[in-house]
């Protein structure tokens, strides 16, 4: 806040800390607000769908809220960061992010005490998986009336049996990645309960099924080549993309279902790259197109895009704040430069197709006013610098006296 009060005119860095920090505003109802807007110009279309993903941050220490030992997609590996589930809608090329849920690990929501210094609502004091966070911002949409026609994840979500299931009983249609190792059946499995065959031990309750499941890697490579369809997903800006996919219709069973689904199994593999496979299950109609399906999957690949615009032009990344409230503001101001570029983007679309998020944020930074930087100015802004030093350092002084 302070090097931004150092260029912003008129402003004051103690304000500005507080309005995101701790000022009352709701960002409950910003949010709202601006996925209503999206929707109003990325919804109502065939091709508009909610993609859910997440996104990590690295932060030193342990008082910031939500932070732990995690895994850090952007790192690639476990680290010390904050990790937040996001949702972002998304029609074709044009993306951007309208809801987010912090994740907590258990180490913070069994702590009260360092739920409290945080400041975390008591209503997030019970410990919740992410695949719950993120079916709780599909139900806020659905009750936003958001005008989405599928919704998409990354394999994370996929693995978790629960979650398709709930979106499909909730009626929602999805394409979600799967890992390799997903189990399925290539017949219905006709789950039954045994029939007793004596009068010793109790009676048989659990459910079974006569067949055997087999792993989506193992029947990708089953299959002969004339079962591959070469299909386009998109034009990009390196030419069009021509992909090699494979479309079943399988059955998912978890063992306890009275009935088994019956769902796209969906495969692709890149032209380049034989051995480097993508798995999606779909619960779309039985009749969907398979170049449908292609599309579908692909469309996933436009959340990291809303990340890469968020975190390098945006500010995503760009925050220091511990608490619950701070965080939330943050990113909620975020996802509302976010969907300020994506109008800019759409209303000069025609006369310059071209314009990146970083050129509007260059543009803003041209021609917004500016601090004059004069030799007294610059005098200035270092004296206040030297006397916010001093300040620190005499009061580490005299704590390390006081212990």
């Amino acid at each position: 806040m302070e090097r931004m009060v150092e260029a912003v005119p008129n402003s004051d860095d103690q304000s500005l800390q507080h309005f995101i920090s701790n000022s009352p505003w709701d960002e409950t109802a910003l949010l709202n607000k601006l996925a209503s807007d999206a929707d109003s110009i990325l919804g109502n279309d065939e091709d508009s769908c909610l993609i859910i993903d997440e996104s990590g941050f690295k932060k030193a220490g342990q008082k910031s809220v939500g932070v732990s030992r995690q895994w850090l997609g952007r790192l690639g590996k476990v680290d010390n960061g904050q990790v937040g589930v996001f949702m972002a809608l998304n029609r074709r090329e044009k993306v951007t992010l309208t809801d987010t849920r912090l994740f907590l690990p258990e180490s913070w929501t069994k702590s009260k005490k360092r739920m409290e210094q945080a400041g975390v609502p008591q209503f997030r004091y019970s410990f919740s998986k992410k695949t719950e966070l993120a079916l709780d911002m599909i139900e806020s949409a659905i009750e936003r009336g958001s005008s989405h026609q599928w919704i998409g994840a990354d394999a994370f979500y996929g693995n978790d049996p629960w979650f398709l299931r709930q979106l499909n009983q909730m009626g929602e249609t999805f394409m979600i990645d799967i890992h390799s190792n997903q189990r399925v059946y290539l017949d219905d499995p006709r789950p039954y309960i045994p029939q007793r065959n004596s009068n010793k031990g109790r009676k048989p309750s659990l459910l079974k099924t006569d067949l055997k499941a087999i792993q989506v890697s193992t029947l990708a490579k089953k299959e002969n080549a004339e079962a591959w369809k070469k299909v386009i997903t998109r034009d990009s800006a390196k030419g069009i993309i021509e992909v090699e996919v494979l479309q079943k219709r399988v059955w998912l069973w978890d063992g306890k279902e009275e009935k088994a689904h019956q769902w796209h199994l969906f495969i692709k593999r890149e032209g380049d790259s034989k051995n480097t496979l993508k798995y999606s299950l779909s619960n779309a109609s039985e009749n969907t197109r398979v170049e449908r399906l292609a599309f579908m999957q692909g469309q996933r690949f436009f959340v990291e895009r809303a990340f890469e615009d968020a975190k390098s032009s945006c500010g995503m990344a760009e925050y220091q704040v511990r608490g619950w409230i701070g965080w939330h503001h943050h990113m909620a101001m975020v996802m509302l430069v976010m969907l300020f570029m994506l109008k800019v983007k759409i209303k000069y679309d025609d006369s310059c197709e071209l314009i990146s998020s970083n050129d509007v944020r260059e543009l803003l930074y041209h021609f917004l006013p500016k601090r004059v930087i004069t030799k007294n100015e610059v005098l200035r802004q270092m004296a206040i610098r030297h006397r916010k030093r001093k300040k620190a350092s005499e009061y580490i002084k005299n704590k390390n006296l006081k212990t």
